[in-house]
């Protein structure tokens, strides 16, 4: 799996922080989505692949590694 996130659509609800603490963080100064993770373990694809349905602003996609 690779992740990655379009900070410019990011609204900062921490949904994807709450969700794959291990993937995703969220900037101290305004909030916003910091991805920990590119190219996480298997075990994590499902908590990032239910970030990315409840990300409120879709900053996060997910894709196959390459």
């Amino acid at each position: 799996m690779r992740v990655k996130v379009d900070v410019p659509s990011c609204v900062a609800s921490g949904q994807c922080v709450m969700l794959a603490p291990d993937v995703f963080d969220q900037r101290d100064e305004d909030g916003t989505v910091e991805l920990l993770d590119d190219t996480p373990p298997s075990e994590l694809h499902d908590a990032i692949r239910e970030s990315a349905t409840m990300c409120p602003g879709a900053a996060i996609q997910v894709g196959e590694s390459s």
